[in-house]
């Protein structure tokens, strides 16, 4: 007799198997949401060229970010991509994904433009006024 997958459908751990690769799609759908914040300027801070400057960005986001709900949370989606309804502190534990990312690639460029500032100044340090 062929033993039966622990998270086969219809066994009891089937849903929480649905609901767990379901955040996992959220997981990476909100890390690209972030990405896609940080990726905009390769040294500038988000705050300098402005969070709402490219609206074709906004839209694709707001686009992403329906069809993921609608993946999520519509039965005939749910059916054909084995996704589940989640809960709402599921949805909380994502929410700061698109932040941390954005944070971090926001200190990277900040750490970037130190260095360079740093340099320029070394390079600049002993040389007579006028001469730079």
């Amino acid at each position: 007799m062929a033993s039966r997958r622990p998270t086969a459908p219809g066994t009891p751990l089937h849903h929480a198997y649905l609901q767990a690769t379901t955040m996992t799609f959220l997981g990476l759908v909100a890390g690209q949401t972030g990405t896609a914040f940080a990726a905009r300027t390769e040294h500038a801070s988000l705050r300098s060229i402005g969070a709402l400057s490219n609206p074709l960005l906004l839209w694709g986001i707001a686009f992403e970010l329906t069809l993921t709900v609608a993946i999520i949370y519509l039965p005939p989606l749910q059916e054909l991509l084995g996704t589940a309804a989640l809960t709402p502190d599921m949805l909380a534990f994502v929410l700061p994904y698109p932040v941390i990312i954005w944070g971090a690639d926001e200190l990277r460029r900040w750490l970037l433009r130190r260095r360079k500032h740093r340099s320029t100044a070394d390079a600049n340090r002993g040389r007579p006024v006028g001469c730079q």
